[in-house]
């Protein structure tokens, strides 16, 4: 590696073309796991446009753009202008004081029995820009940096000193293996460290697990496989220095398309969604014992 590069720096993606849905599209590959199509060979000019919806997730072609998101891991469509009306705000906020719950990294509906395929998060084009990243990286990649940046004398506290945390037991646990230990370790975080600790210790985890979390940009989607037969990434809200509040934010939409946006027929199936919904609310005191992040797995 460069010496030159810290571990934030990543050498310029080399851009390719991608034929899908009867079109050729400009892409980068800025990571192993993340494809970034930034518009079609035919509009150089970049004009935002709603393809995502007119051609990408049309009925004829969804399923195949849902098992590139699966392959892939992380699918970013840039250069989009939509007003679909099946996106709603990103719920959870985050104060000084403490961490929100979507400052840890997660999957979508780890606490119930049924998750999310994957999960889209738009930065709608809007008059303020948004200035906290949202890290993505694979689950075993993270689990295994959180591992690795961990101060020892939390690998030493009762929760975790009877853990085996070697590379070679982590390369080979299965996804609730991974699942449990992750939040054995997040727990210990949480309560040995104040939040910007805590904050400090994840963006050292960003680093080491190789994140993806580069700034948003207006009309950006991003398709994050939560949880499927292919790439298994999970993701979190990044503040990439401290976090002092009272500055002006872009706000973000979410969606979970395959199970929101339907195909002629279907039926969404409004308890799934309540129950994901309800995952995503504020902690009421400060620890909330069942959910995905801080509670058992």
């Amino acid at each position: 590696m460069d010496p030159t590069l810290n571990a934030h720096d990543h050498p310029a993606p080399t851009r390719s073309v991608l034929s899908f849905a009867n079109a050729l599209w400009r892409v980068r590959r800025p990571r192993p796991f993340v494809l970034v199509i930034e518009g079609e060979m035919d509009d150089e000019a970049g004009e935002p446009s709603d393809y995502l919806h007119d051609t990408l997730l049309v009925p004829e072609w969804r399923e195949a753009f849902y098992q590139l998101v699966d392959a892939t891991g992380l699918v970013v469509c840039l250069n989009v202008h939509t007003e679909h009306p099946t996106y709603r705000d990103v719920r959870g906020r985050s104060s000084k004081g403490r961490l929100s719950q979507g400052e840890y990294y997660h999957h979508d509906g780890c606490s119930g029995p049924v998750k999310p395929r994957l999960v889209e998060i738009r930065c709608p084009i809007q008059p303020q820009t948004r200035g906290v990243a949202t890290a993505v990286a694979p689950h075993r990649d993270v689990v295994k940096a959180m591992v690795q940046v961990l101060p020892a004398d939390l690998a030493a506290t009762p929760a975790l000193a009877g853990q085996e945390m070697s590379l070679a037991t982590l390369s080979q646990m299965d996804d609730a293996a991974l699942d449990h230990l992750q939040g054995l370790i997040t727990r210990t975080v949480r309560k040995k460290f104040n939040a910007e600790g805590a904050r400090s210790y994840f963006r050292q985890v960003d680093a080491a697990a190789n994140a993806y979390f580069e700034p948003w940009a207006l009309g950006e989607s991003r398709f994050i496989a939560n949880a499927n037969s292919g790439a298994t990434l999970q993701h979190r809200r990044a503040y990439q220095t401290p976090h002092t509040g009272g500055v002006a934010n872009g706000h973000l939409v979410k969606r979970w398309t395959n199970e929101e946006l339907l195909l002629p027929g279907q039926v969404v199936d409004q308890a799934l969604i309540a129950a994901l919904c309800s995952e995503e609310g504020d902690e009421a005191d400060g620890e909330r014992v069942d959910g995905c992040y801080l509670g058992a797995h």
